[in-house]
């Protein structure tokens, strides 16, 4: 993993790139991701209760999702290995990341006061590259809605449409 930043992200600015590897061993890096809107689900835990109701209703909403044309992954503290068999597991369509040192939870504002745990967080970045919406979920037992985060990538793309 390594990061080009250390300050923590802010709503209307870059955001800080990173990159992580996912439950196949790929690596993911946010600045490939430029040109499109991307979504980054911060969540504490595989296959625990909140986080599973979480990720499987985000599987449920695929289609939602996806018409929108962002980039939606998941990331959490859990291992590469941990995030496949998660995946497997509930038949997961979005990329799952491990942030096994917690830093790219740290760079979002995404720290649990859980040790060794991401908080439940979503952040929303514009295909330039700006944070557009970030909200953190201090209790984890607290899930973010998908519509509210279908919501805030059509904002993103809005505003940015508004900006030209």
């Amino acid at each position: 993993m390594t990061s080009d930043k250390l300050k923590t992200a802010t709503v209307g600015e870059s955001a800080p790139d990173f990159a992580l590897r996912d439950g196949e061993g790929r690596e993911w890096r946010l600045s490939d991701n430029r040109g499109r809107v991307v979504v980054l689900l911060f969540y504490p835990g595989d296959e625990t209760p909140v986080c599973t109701r979480q990720l499987c209703s985000v599987r449920d909403n695929w289609e939602e999702y996806r018409a929108t044309g962002a980039e939606v992954v998941g990331i959490s503290t859990d291992s590469e290995e941990s995030h496949k068999r998660f995946a497997e597991n509930r038949s997961l369509p979005l990329r799952l990341l491990s942030d096994p040192t917690g830093e790219v939870s740290k760079l979002y504002g995404a720290s649990s006061w859980l040790p060794g745990r991401s908080a439940r967080a979503v952040v929303v970045v514009d295909a330039r590259g700006l944070v557009r919406h970030l909200k953190v979920q201090p209790l984890s037992i607290f899930r973010p809605r998908d519509a509210e985060i279908v919501e805030a990538i059509r904002g993103a793309k809005e505003t940015m449409k508004s900006e030209r």
